[in-house]
């Protein structure tokens, strides 16, 4: 069974939007400048990392916007399948590039060790697309609303690191799940010399852009 529409607890405000990502880090994101948000999760019958397959050719920025258009696509489909309460629907998603050769989720140790192991010494690009799906002023047909567009760009230094170095921080967990096999927020931290962009956007949802999105939708006016 789908799950129950979102309630919120008594005295609460309800939530301005739906966040239709699995990361804890956007979730706290999110918190951080202050805007109210449920999950929008997929079933578990879907698969949202077959939408993330990178395709022959394809460019680290338009990789990134395509996939976060698809999951904010199947995620508007949801919130009407589950017939929840329209509200602003965000998506987002973040790749690590190094020129055109693009560094996803870690498969296994022995990938997260060949990512870091490219990574290490050398600077990359971590993009981070966001979308922000706004419901229609009235009625709810699915492929209506507006769909608002961002794209963070930041660059990463890393120090170089040696094997023991990589080994250790695989043996730790803590790549999978996560672009590049890392995440800056945690361990990593120490491996990084230099960024310029956005932290948020490291993180995986960039503030600045996510609020300006917020702002065009008219999420939070009037409360």
């Amino acid at each position: 069974m789908p799950p129950a529409a979102p309630q919120p607890s008594a005295g609460a405000e309800p939530a301005l939007i739906y966040l239709a990502s699995q990361s804890p880090r956007r979730r706290q994101l999110l918190a951080q400048i202050g805007v109210p948000h449920e999950l929008l999760l997929p079933e578990p019958h879907e698969d949202a990392e077959a939408l993330e397959a990178v395709r022959p050719g394809e460019a680290p920025a338009a990789y990134v916007r395509r996939v976060t258009r698809l999951k904010l696509h199947a995620a508007v489909a949801r919130l009407h399948a589950r017939g929840w309460p329209p509200a602003p629907v965000l998506c987002a998603d973040t790749t690590v590039a190094r020129g055109r050769v693009i560094y996803g989720k870690p498969q296994d140790a022995p990938d997260a060790a060949r990512m870091l192991t490219a990574l290490a010494g050398a600077t990359h690009a971590v993009l981070t697309a966001v979308c922000l799906w706004q419901p229609p002023a009235s009625g709810s047909a699915v492929g209506s609303g507006a769909v608002h567009e961002a794209l963070s760009r930041s660059r990463v230094r890393f120090a170089p690191l040696s094997p023991q170095d990589i080994a250790d921080y695989v043996a730790s967990g803590e790549p999978y799940g996560k672009a590049g096999a890392y995440g800056i927020q945690g361990r990593a931290a120490a491996f990084v010399a230099r960024i310029s962009g956005s932290y948020s956007g490291i993180m995986g949802l960039p503030l600045f852009e996510t609020m300006q999105l917020l702002r065009a939708a008219g999420v939070g006016e009037g409360r």
